[in-house]
């Protein structure tokens, strides 16, 4: 039974597995130390849940806003990639002792994790972090994972926690994600507007939705923002888990948001199995294809992405590489394995398959990407 409403995250019967994601703005003030006492609340909740029998994976941000001030950078350490990476390996010493005596305090076990968007994109390198986790939470430690900005740079980070917390959220087979922010949740125009109004549920994530987002972090501490949390809320939903959008900043959040019932729920879309899950989550590729409307609509109808429907490629993609599919106005509508290095479909793209033999010089694979390697956008 999915979450279809805040109260479920509390439910174990509905919310076996729980995601919370603590941004830098709630857990940093700004002489850059971190809000203990506050986080202490957010501790005592963890343990709460734990009480119910909810098993409770962390996201935390904090570490660069931390290091910075302790390094003495401007711009909270993110002026350039070296000076986030520099101010992340100080301040993830500090943040993962603080995690571990908070937790040690209710008698539970902190375990890092400092994972990449390499991490991720890799098949691999996603079950063992699948397989990590578990184990932790079988033993009954608390995961507590950030990304690790020590090494990752613009090719290989995820830029925000939001998403990762999504992608950890899939990894871990979790029901739920809570993001913990500095505002209450999604707002139909910018929160300071005299007439914005709180959206309490969102039933998929929308081009209308995300013209509603606010791109920026609002506190100057992050790198998160509205967009990232929908970003996030769509890795989610495809994998039929729900998000919440709630805010943080006052003691026991959880609690108060919960009894209010304050914040925005995006309520999950269809559950994927775990390959799609990872396939759909994806967020580096080597290259796309570009596809007429025909192979649109055939692809909306549960077909193969056939050589006959592409109209353009991009990249440097090899056969067994996760790519994007475009339709013709270079929107993305699907992402899927593809059967062909990039030569390969360059040379059949637009051809019927009973040409492709004779351009090939072999028999033809039935797809360039087959339905059962293909997810929908």
């Amino acid at each position: 039974m999915p979450i279809q409403k805040l109260l479920d995250f509390r439910d174990p019967d509905v919310c076996e597995r729980l995601v919370i994601k603590i941004g830098s703005a709630l857990l940093v003030d700004s002489s850059g130390q971190v809000e203990i006492e506050w986080l202490r609340t957010v501790v005592n909740e963890i343990w709460t849940a734990r009480e119910r029998g909810i098993e409770v994976v962390v996201v935390s941000s904090g570490s660069i806003a931390i290091g910075a001030k302790k390094l003495g950078f401007a711009g909270g350490g993110r002026e350039t990639l070296a000076e986030a990476q520099a101010s992340a390996s100080v301040g993830q010493i500090e943040l993962a002792s603080v995690w571990s005596m908070l937790l040690a305090e209710r008698k539970l076990v902190a375990a890092q994790m400092l994972l990449t968007l390499d991490d991720f994109e890799s098949r691999r390198r996603y079950l063992n972090i699948s397989a990590t986790i578990g184990r932790l939470l079988k033993s009954g430690a608390v995961p507590v994972i950030n990304e690790n900005d020590t090494i990752a740079t613009g090719e290989i980070r995820f830029g925000d926690n939001d998403r990762l917390a999504a992608r950890v959220a899939q990894a871990c087979n979790a029901d739920g994600v809570i993001l913990l922010t500095d505002v209450d949740g999604l707002y139909d125009r910018h929160p300071d507007h005299p007439e914005a109004e709180r959206l309490d549920e969102v039933d998929g994530v929308t081009d209308e939705i995300h013209a509603m987002a606010d791109t920026g972090s609002g506190s100057g501490v992050g790198s998160g923002g509205m967009t990232a949390k929908l970003l996030a809320a769509q890795i989610a939903e495809r994998a039929g888990i729900a998000l919440a959008i709630v805010d943080g900043r006052p003691e026991l959040p959880l609690a108060r948001a919960m009894a209010s019932q304050a914040g925005t729920l995006f309520l999950p879309q269809r559950e994927e199995s775990g390959r799609r899950a990872w396939i759909g989550g994806r967020m580096r590729f080597n290259g796309s294809i570009g596809v007429d409307d025909g192979c649109v609509r055939a692809l909306n109808q549960g077909k193969s992405v056939l050589a006959a429907g592409i109209t353009q490629v991009e990249g440097d993609f090899e056969r067994g590489d996760i790519i994007e599919v475009k339709d013709i106005t270079g929107r993305v509508v699907a992402k899927g394995l593809v059967e062909y290095g990039v030569d390969d479909v360059e040379a059949i793209m637009g051809h019927q398959s009973d040409e492709q033999e004779q351009i090939l010089g072999h028999a033809p694979r039935s797809a360039v990407i087959h339905r059962s390697h293909l997810v929908m956008m």
